[in-house]
């Protein structure tokens, strides 16, 4: 089984932001872990699946506090 990838502009349309926002992110070390091979940056659906279940909120109080752990 061969692992899918997505690119820097195809997880920015996935989740509606900027793609320069992906790049801030991983400037700054958050977001979903990336894999870099040469200059190209791709993005394994295993991890965004993973980032993505990690941020799950159940209320707004949630979300906030989540904001904070970063």
């Amino acid at each position: 089984m061969s692992a899918q990838f997505l690119n820097q502009v195809r997880l920015a349309d996935r989740w509606q932001i900027s793609p320069r926002t992906l790049e801030r992110w991983r400037w700054k070390g958050e977001g979903p872990a990336f894999v870099k091979i040469g200059g190209r940056v791709v993005y394994r659906l295993e991890d965004i699946e993973a980032y993505e279940s990690g941020r799950r909120c159940d209320s707004t109080a949630a979300s906030t506090l989540l904001g904070r752990v970063q």
